[in-house]
């Protein structure tokens, strides 16, 4: 199937207003960003942009779309590398580079309570990830999979809406290779050795389950 010139120019003028309404909904917020603004900035008409997507509504719906299949496609690379026992690729630093374009956007967003299916797709992919690891584990989990995904997922979320404090901390800028390297050791060391022993964690568990009754 071949693509005529005019819906390879659609296609084209589709994709310009979506990153340009990424751009202006991530420095102006989704209230305060205007189409009209968002069209200019894509070089197309305001109506072009109503073709297209209808609403302002309709925009930051296909905004959020667009970066869900940006983080499936890194998810599912990330997978397929250590399902065929690929080492020595840092996906961190990969899906610093793919998400850095749209880091103010999502901090943004994510701060303020939208993009709310781009949050829960991430929370989906986490247990997936999750009920792997969960077949290895020698003692019971404290709380279900979703809520273990939900508060995983904010955790990796703040390292990019906080990636200025972050680099600060490091020394390095996380979207550098030498920052993205830093922090791919950090979070391994991090993940390879928690802070708690199991039996630690169940006696903290017994404690709190103790105060809650009382």
């Amino acid at each position: 199937m071949t693509t005529s010139g005019h819906e390879a120019e659609d296609l084209t003028a589709r994709a310009r207003i979506r990153d340009a309404a990424l751009r202006h909904f991530g420095e102006h917020g989704f209230d305060r960003a205007t189409t009209r603004a968002i069209a200019e900035t894509a070089g197309v008409s305001p109506g072009l942009l109503r073709h297209h997507f209808g609403s302002k509504q309709a925009l930051r719906e296909a905004c959020d779309a667009h970066l869900i299949k940006l983080i499936s496609r890194i998810n599912e690379q990330a997978d397929a590398d250590m399902t065929a026992g690929v080492n020595g690729v840092n996906h961190v630093a990969a899906s610093m580079a793919a998400l850095g374009p749209y880091q103010r956007y999502l901090a943004r967003a994510l701060t303020e309570g939208w993009a709310e299916p781009v949050f829960d797709a991430m929370v989906q992919m986490s247990e997936q990830w999750l009920a792997r690891l969960d077949e290895r584990r020698s003692d019971p989990p404290f709380t279900g999979r979703k809520a273990r995904a939900t508060v995983g997922t904010a955790m990796a979320l703040a390292v990019a809406i906080l990636h200025k404090h972050v680099s600060r901390g490091l020394g390095a800028d996380v979207s550098s290779q030498e920052g993205a390297h830093l922090l791919a050791l950090t979070l391994l060391d991090l993940y390879s050795h928690p802070w708690l022993s199991p039996e630690e964690a169940a006696a903290h568990r017994d404690a709190l389950d103790r105060t809650r009754t009382e």
